[in-house]
């Protein structure tokens, strides 16, 4: 998109100053962000992004639940008396209808504030894997008395049930012929299906709540201060939405705690690092044990286990339909995943009672 093009966009926000620079900002894979630089130097600077509407099709709810989301926090850091709050949470702009996003005729666009002397880390270490079980255990208990009801800005996201049905509805299909090798995966999955289906069925029972989690729980998708050593806020809202908090505590985990990338076909160097395991439930029950109910907690070494397993049965699925949804860099990229998670999930279900242990041993 050109720079001109560019500017009719920004333009059509309410900024406090005068748009001089925009350039890309960071390497996101679903939206396209940029940083708007300002003339005046007493000006905010600002975060433009293109949304991906092919992922998020309901932008009037993707906003609608952001702008909830960041209105409640911001009443709560000015009833902790907190002195920096433009720091500590999201600011998004409006355009001249009051919306805090723009239609071009094509493309959806939302801008916010930008949070100097900030930055975002990649690295998993026990450390920062604590600083997230913390943000996010905090984050979540935060909203517990959100008074607006969200919507699900992508239906279904972890919904085990219907991850399981859309594996099985590939392999009847069998669309690219492949299913007959994958037998041993296969058989593998349906092992463990009734046993990872079972938050949706407490659902069902009135057993388990669901919460406003934020469904992307990455060490990146939180900000420090300039030295790395302080969380400042949680950031990438738009996953933010009604979900088990297994979302939360289990996804973190099924990333972090593997040895390897999920594409790895190292599987022999799989393994699960309960050091990343044991600082992030640390901070996570530090923050999150308030309003978490026995049934929350009982479960979240299931947690742990159940997201490679949904992860591999994304994959696998994508796998027998040809490869339509993930992309791939070889001809059997997908299956490498799908295997490398089922081998981690085999590591996560042996490590399971040592992890009821800690966990029991947090929450006494």
């Amino acid at each position: 998109m050109s720079r001109e093009d560019l500017f009719d966009v920004i333009r059509q926000f309410r900024l406090d100053g005068t748009p001089q620079e925009v350039k890309p900002l960071g390497n996101g894979l679903i939206n396209d962000t940029y940083i708007v630089k300002t003339v005046e130097a007493e000006a905010p600077d600002y975060v433009l992004q293109r949304i991906n509407h092919a992922i998020f099709t309901d932008v009037e709810l993707l906003q609608h639940n952001i702008e909830a989301v960041t209105h409640h926090l911001r009443r709560k850091l000015e009833e902790e008396g907190c002195t920096d709050i433009s720091r500590r949470v999201l600011q998004f702009v409006s355009v001249s209808s009051g919306k805090t996003y723009y239609f071009d005729g094509q493309s959806y666009w939302r801008m916010c504030v930008f949070i100097s002397d900030s930055v975002t880390l990649s690295e998993v270490t026990p450390a920062t894997s604590y600083d997230a079980g913390r943000a996010f255990g905090h984050f979540e208990q935060q909203l517990t008395d959100l008074p607006e009801t969200l919507g699900e800005t992508i239906p279904d996201f972890h919904n085990m049930e219907l991850r399981l049905r859309q594996l099985r509805d590939a392999v009847d299909a069998d669309a690219a012929g492949r299913v007959a090798t994958v037998k041993d995966e296969l058989a593998l999955i349906e092992q463990y299906a009734d046993e990872m289906c079972q938050a949706e069925r407490l659902y069902r029972q009135g057993l388990l709540p669901k919460r406003i989690c934020h469904c992307d729980t990455k060490v990146n998708n939180m900000l420090f201060d300039a030295t790395g050593t302080a969380v400042l806020c949680v950031i990438d809202l738009d996953t933010v939405m009604p979900s088990f908090v297994f979302s939360d505590y289990g996804d973190f985990l099924r990333t972090a705690a593997n040895t390897v990338a999920e594409d790895s076909p190292e599987l022999e160097r799989i393994d699960f690092r309960w050091d990343i395991f044991e600082a992030f439930t640390r901070g996570y029950l530090e923050s999150a044990r308030s309003f978490l109910t026995p049934i929350e907690v009982e479960h979240l070494p299931f947690a742990v286990a159940l997201f490679p397993m949904m992860q591999a049965v994304r994959f696998l699925a994508d796998y027998l339909n040809g490869d339509t949804y993930y992309k791939i860099q070889y001809a059997e990229h997908n299956l490498v995943r799908t295997r490398n998670q089922l081998r981690y999930f085999q590591k996560v279900k042996a490590s399971q009672p040592r992890m009821a242990q800690l966990v029991e041993s947090l929450t006494k």
